[in-house]
Formats: C-alpha cells, sequence, structure tokens
C-alpha cells in the first residue's frame, strides 16, 4: 500500500490495468520537492507519509518544506504539528503566511544532514 502512496506523493501518475499489479518498485528517480499536499491522506497515514517526506527532504539538502493539511477542522493539522514537535530533523515550523497557504498550511525548517 505505502509504494502506491508515495508514488501518489511524489505525482507520479499511477500505473494502469495490469501494470498495478506487477509493479513491485518505483522505476527510477522520483521528484522531491519541497512541498506536501496531504490533501486526500487520513490522519493515521500522514506519519508514514512525513517520515518518508522528511527523510527525503533532508537527504537532498531541502532546509524548508511546506506541508499542506488544509483548513478543515485542524485534525490533520494538529496530527502535523505532532509529528514535527518530536521529530530531531526539524529545527522549527510555524502556520505558513497569507501567501503560502496560511492557517491551511505549516511551514518547517529542517536540519541539514551531516
Amino acid at each position: 500500500m505505502f509504494r502506491r502512496l508515495k508514488a501518489w506523493l511524489f505525482a507520479r501518475p499511477e500505473p494502469s490495468g495490469a501494470d498495478r499489479e506487477v509493479e513491485e518498485e518505483l522505476p527510477g528517480p522520483v521528484e522531491v520537492t519541497h512541498t506536501l499536499d496531504l490533501h486526500g491522506f487520513f490522519p493515521e497515514q500522514v506519519a508514514e507519509v512525513m517520515d518518508e517526506f522528511l527523510e527525503n527532504a533532508v537527504r537532498i539538502g531541502i532546509e524548508e518544506v511546506r506541508i499542506v493539511h488544509g483548513k478543515g477542522k485542524s485534525v490533520l493539522r494538529g496530527r502535523v504539528w505532532e509529528i514535527l514537535e518530536g521529530d530531531a530533523r526539524v529545527r522549527a515550523f510555524r502556520q505558513a503566511p497569507p501567501e503560502r497557504g496560511g492557517w491551511g498550511a505549516t511551514i518547517a525548517w529542517l536540519t541539514p544532514d551531516r
């Protein structure tokens, strides 16, 4: 299941038809950007998705990321903030400014990989 989430997370088109059954690994490199959009994920999936996202961001040297969790009832935002508070890779985080999503997104600053 996580392989499909990982593929969706990195905006790779989902395979169609029989390819879905056969494909085990992602072919070639996937693009990691500074933004993670959690729309469509359930709160119980957020920890695994964020861990993979933060790991890749730190590994390739991205020091500032934006996590879009939406405005809604703030359930995802609460889960995101809980995860960020306990993650040693995160130096600081705060609500995004209005032009970057406002209270529907969080900006986090990461500790560079040494």
